[in-house]
């Protein structure tokens, strides 16, 4: 059965039905393959920050710039991007038929991370993270340039969003009332999974309840990552989350505040380990203000982080 959920995954993945043996290499690129590899006019690289201005002050060669909260999600409603804005944004971006997408950006590609997500949905092949993201790249001194480029534009046609890479709340209540099988993982920190704070410091995005959904495991994010940001090996991931009882053999759903850090440790297991993974991007700013879902709560704050 794992076995066939990783050629599903695979398969999903590539756009393709032919299921193949995957490795990280096929979803993470180093510094130094991408520094290699920045003038081939296949390679498609995509900056996605949070940082206001970073892009701007400078970045990889040849790299465009995505905002995720413009580029990537719906500017009226709570959603992801439509096909057409995201395909759009692509095509203004160069990105062709035919390229390999190389997503990069700050905060160890956390909404990188979020791009290879919405990425996936809308079935985009040839997607990859580079590994370490903006923080690898600069500790090592590679080049950034603050000069802007316009791209020629490409001619990449997007599928139509596929529903079962996304998790909605009705699944996640479904999960925390035992009524499925699907396995739950909080990437927040401690704190946030406590119930003690509802969001990181200085954050505005809040929730009316603290806590976590019941039944979920925590293991934050950052512990899936080494030192300078890159993904620990497949060996040490299956054990880390082998570790809470996620092991591939049952689906799992992942969430944050708002899913990105969530989409980090999506792609951790859904790409690197081949597990069976959707991404909650509601997370917990819709489940701790949704009116009769249960709440556990260790810190015993109740309401509002108090």
């Amino acid at each position: 059965m794992r076995g066939t959920k990783w050629m599903v995954a695979v398969a999903l993945w590539a756009g393709t039905t032919v299921a193949a043996q995957a490795s990280p290499a096929q979803f993470l690129v180093s510094t130094d393959w991408l520094e290699k590899n920045i003038g081939d006019p296949k390679v498609k690289v995509l900056e996605v920050s949070v940082d206001p201005g970073v892009f701007e002050r400078g970045h990889i060669q040849g790299a465009a710039n995505l905002v995720w909260h413009t580029d990537l999600v719906d500017p009226v409603r709570r959603d992801i991007a439509s096909r057409d804005a995201l395909q759009a944004a692509l095509r203004k971006a160069g990105v062709s038929s035919g390229d390999t997408v190389i997503l990069y950006g700050d905060n160890n590609n956390w909404f990188a991370a979020w791009g290879a997500w919405v990425f996936d949905v809308y079935q985009v092949p040839n997607v990859k993270l580079l590994d370490g993201g903006r923080k690898k790249w600069e500790a090592e001194k590679r080049p950034l340039t603050p000069l802007a480029t316009t791209a020629k534009a490409g001619n990449i046609t997007l599928s139509a969003a596929n529903p079962t890479l996304r998790a909605r709340l009705p699944d996640v209540v479904a999960a925390a009332e035992k009524k499925s099988s699907t396995q739950l993982v909080d990437i927040r920190s401690a704190d946030e999974y406590s119930g003690k704070v509802i969001a990181p410091p200085g954050v505005a995005e809040l929730a009316v309840r603290a806590g976590h959904v019941p039944g979920a495991v925590n293991v934050p994010w950052s512990q899936a990552v080494a030192a300078d940001g890159t993904f620990k090996s497949v060996e040490e991931l299956k054990k880390l989350y082998g570790a809470v009882g996620i092991d591939g053999s049952k689906p799992v759903i992942t969430y944050c505040r708002i899913g990105e850090r969530s989409s980090h440790t999506w792609f951790a297991l859904s790409k690197l380990l081949g597990y069976e993974v959707r991404n909650y991007d509601g997370s917990w700013t819709e489940y701790g203000n949704a009116v009769g879902v249960p709440v556990a709560n260790l810190a015993g704050t109740v309401w509002t982080g108090k």
